[in-house]
């Protein structure tokens, strides 16, 4: 066993079963958009995992472009602050655009997103989340499409990191309280 699983208190989803949850969603999708090449908007960095995943579970052509904004640093609740750090490079207007996202706590960043991407007038934007924590909710978010619900802890793996770490666990676990909390 590595350090990283030493530092998980929990394992919530495994890999089967977020592969299994990942292929669902790509039906849903592919079936949604028979008629349509979506543009998949993935957002760097930990959504970029779950996007690779997504995509290939999709039956139908995609497009696919990232945007990379920061709104944590290395703490492990968002400022609220949100700052694009690389803005899609495909031309979005009149397309049906999914942003796909690994979590959402606050909401605040995909609002700011959804806001964001409006601008640039695509035909229809919906959303995919892997992860969503209802009860740190700090702003009125609905999702399209979403992979979990799951209760307000600190998690990581699958995309999902603390200070850069953990990423590349193939599941998703609860960082252990001392890890982060001084």
């Amino acid at each position: 066993m590595n350090q990283m699983n030493c530092d998980i208190s929990a394992v919530l989803f495994d890999e089967y079963q977020i592969q299994t949850r990942i292929r669902e969603l790509g039906l849903e999708i592919s079936n949604s958009y028979k008629n349509s090449t979506p543009v998949m908007i993935g957002i760097l960095k930990g959504g970029f995992i779950f996007l690779a995943d997504l995509v290939r579970s999709i039956t139908i052509p995609v497009e696919v472009d990232f945007l990379a904004i920061s709104s944590y640093g290395t703490k492990t609740s968002s400022s609220g602050v949100v700052k694009i750090r690389k803005d899609i490079d495909i031309d979005i207007t009149g397309r049906d655009v999914i942003v796909v996202e690994d979590i959402v706590d606050t909401g605040l960043s995909l609002a700011y997103i959804k806001d964001y991407i409006w601008q640039h007038k695509p035909s229809s934007l919906k959303t995919c989340v892997l992860l969503d924590k209802p009860d740190a909710h700090k702003t009125d978010v609905t999702f399209d499409y979403i992979g979990y619900s799951i209760k307000n802890e600190f998690v990581v793996g699958y995309g999902l990191d603390f200070a850069e770490k953990y990423r590349n666990l193939p599941f998703i676990g609860i960082l252990k309280e001392e890890l982060y909390k001084c």
